[in-house]
C-alpha cells in the first residue's frame, strides 16, 4: 500500500489516498501470482480504509493471469466496481526478465481471450463511470492520479525508500539523472551517522539521444498525449529535432495530424510499441 494524492476536477483539491496492489479478487489467482493475502482479506481491507476517511483509493487488477478466462478477468473488475474506488488500475500481466515467471513461464490465456478480455472490460468500467484516460489507468470524473500524470508527462520526482526510483533535471545545465536506491533492508539497519549517506544504490545521467524515446515511452500513454510544447520544456531539445520519426508516425496513422499535441491515435494506442520504435 501507498498513499498518493489526486486532483479535483475544477479546483485542485488533494485529498489522502490508498493505492492497494490486490491484483485479483479470486484466491486461486492471488496464489498462482504469489500473493500471501486472500480476496476477503483485500475487500476488509478496502472497507477499512474507506471508513478511516481515505476518500480517495485505487486498486490495481492485472488481467491476462495463468488460467484465466474472459469471466473470471470481468469478475475481477466488478469486485473493484462494487467497492466504489476513485480509480481502477488494470493492466495485463507481463513476462519480464530476472522473475519467478521468467523462469518457468506459467500457461497464459491466448490471444483471442486476452483481445477478449481487453475489449469486454474496458465497456465494463466505462459503463460504471471510469474513464481511460491513459493505457491501464481509469478514472471516476476529476479522480485523475496527479501522482502518475507527473510521470506520465515525464516530470521529475524523488526517489524515496527501498528501491524507489528519482528522476532529477538540473536546473542550471539542463541534464537529466536517474537515480535508484538499494533495496536491501539489511543496508538501512546499519548503524552509521554520515550526514552524506543517501542509500544510492546508482546513477545514469541520460544521453541526448536517449531522451525522445524516454519522453514519448511516458507522454504517448496518454489518450490525450501532451501538448507539443511540453517535449522541449522536458527534454531541452527542439521538437525540430524528431520531425523525421513525427511524420513517418502520421503517416502510419499512429499519431494524431495536429501540431500542437503529440497525442497517439486509437490504432497508435493500439500498437504502442510500433509507435515507440520510431523514436528509438
Amino acid at each position: 500500500m501507498a498513499s498518493t494524492c489526486w486532483n479535483g476536477s475544477t479546483n485542485t483539491h488533494y485529498y489522502l489516498s490508498f493505492i492497494l496492489s490486490f491484483q485479483s479478487f479470486q484466491d486461486d489467482k492471488l496464489t498462482a501470482l504469489g500473493r500471501i493475502h486472500c480476496a476477503d482479506e483485500a475487500r476488509q481491507a478496502i472497507v477499512a480504509i474507506a471508513g478511516a476517511g481515505f476518500g480517495n483509493i485505487n486498486i490495481d487488477l492485472m488481467h491476462g493471469l495463468p488460467g484465466q478466462s474472459s469471466d473470471d478477468a470481468l469478475y475481477d473488475l466488478q469486485q473493484a466496481i462494487d467497492l466504489q474506488p476513485a480509480h481502477i488500475s488494470w493492466y495485463q500481466l507481463t513476462i519480464e526478465p530476472n522473475t519467478v515467471f521468467y523462469a518457468k513461464t506459467p500457461v497464459l490465456p491466448p490471444d483471442d481471450i486476452l483481445w477478449d478480455i481487453q475489449e469486454a472490460g474496458q465497456a465494463l468500467l466505462a459503463s460504471a463511470g471510469f474513464v481511460q484516460y491513459e493505457i491501464s489507468a481509469y478514472s471516476q470524473l476529476g479522480r485523475r492520479s496527479q501522482h502518475n500524470l507527473n510521470y506520465w508527462q515525464f516530470g521529475d520526482y524523488l526517489g524515496i525508500g527501498a528501491g524507489a526510483h528519482g528522476k532529477l533535471t538540473d536546473a542550471l545545465t539542463g541534464q537529466i539523472t536517474r537515480n535508484w536506491k538499494t533495496r536491501m533492508p539489511a543496508d538501512y539497519l546499519v548503524a552509521d551517522d554520515s550526514a552524506s549517506r543517501n542509500f544510492e544504490a546508482g546513477r545514469r545521467v541520460l544521453e541526448p539521444d536517449e531522451l525522445a524515446i524516454e519522453f514519448m515511452m511516458n507522454a504517448l500513454r496518454l489518450h490525450e498525449g501532451v501538448d507539443a510544447r511540453l517535449y522541449s520544456e522536458r527534454t531541452g531539445q527542439s521538437l525540430d529535432n524528431i520531425s523525421k520519426p513525427l511524420q513517418l508516425a502520421r503517416h502510419k496513422g499512429l499519431l494524431d495530424v495536429r501540431s500542437d499535441r503529440l497525442q497517439p491515435t486509437p490504432t497508435g494506442r493500439l500498437f504502442l510499441n510500433d509507435l515507440l520504435e520510431l523514436f528509438a
